[in-house]
């Protein structure tokens, strides 16, 4: 007899690999790919917890503690992130600049698209989650400390993480 609990863990990291594959294939403008998609398993979930901890007693939301603590009751966490690179428009002007000769000297500023992109491709990745059961929440603290703290690529500015359990209730919601 093969019990639940048991499977648990290889039932949501195969999950895990549909939502990145839903995020990879989601729609992006002029079919411009930008996204990183990694799973980050129980040594990086913990890595990513203190390191959320420890940005908190300095710079971060006091907020940012709570939400290191609901990592660890993740079976996985998905990192979702984008490259801030333009798509080479001359009339677009949605970044705050006329053109993206003109957002490219300005590297921290996100493009639109990118972030549109990312967008798209984390609710393409959390319907999979839904339509399987799983319990997930977006968290901006999670993506945040990710990015701040080199655990995505140097060229990655804008990240978001997804936490994924199976439990009885789901853990990250009626948090304290």
């Amino acid at each position: 007899m093969i019990q639940e609990e048991k499977l648990r863990k290889e039932i949501v990291l195969h999950i895990a690999g549909e939502m990145l594959a839903a995020a990879r294939t989601a729609p992006k403008a002029r079919g411009n790919d930008r996204l990183f998609l990694a799973i980050l398993e129980q040594h990086e979930i913990e890595q990513l917890s203190e390191a959320m901890i420890q940005m908190a007693s300095g710079e971060g939301p006091e907020f940012f503690i709570r939400d290191a603590k609901n990592l660890l009751q993740a079976d996985v966490v998905i990192v979702m992130g984008t490259k801030y690179e333009t798509q080479g428009l001359q009339r677009c002007g949605y970044c705050g600049f006329d053109n993206c000769d003109q957002k490219n000297k300005h590297p921290e500023v996100p493009c639109v698209f990118n972030t549109g992109d990312l967008g798209i491709a984390v609710g393409s990745a959390v319907s999979v989650a839904m339509d399987r059961r799983i319990d997930n929440r977006i968290m901006y603290s999670a993506g945040y400390v990710a990015v701040k703290t080199g655990l995505t690529p140097s060229e990655v500015k804008l990240a978001y993480a997804i936490p994924l359990s199976v439990s009885a209730k789901n853990p990250f919601f009626d948090r304290k």
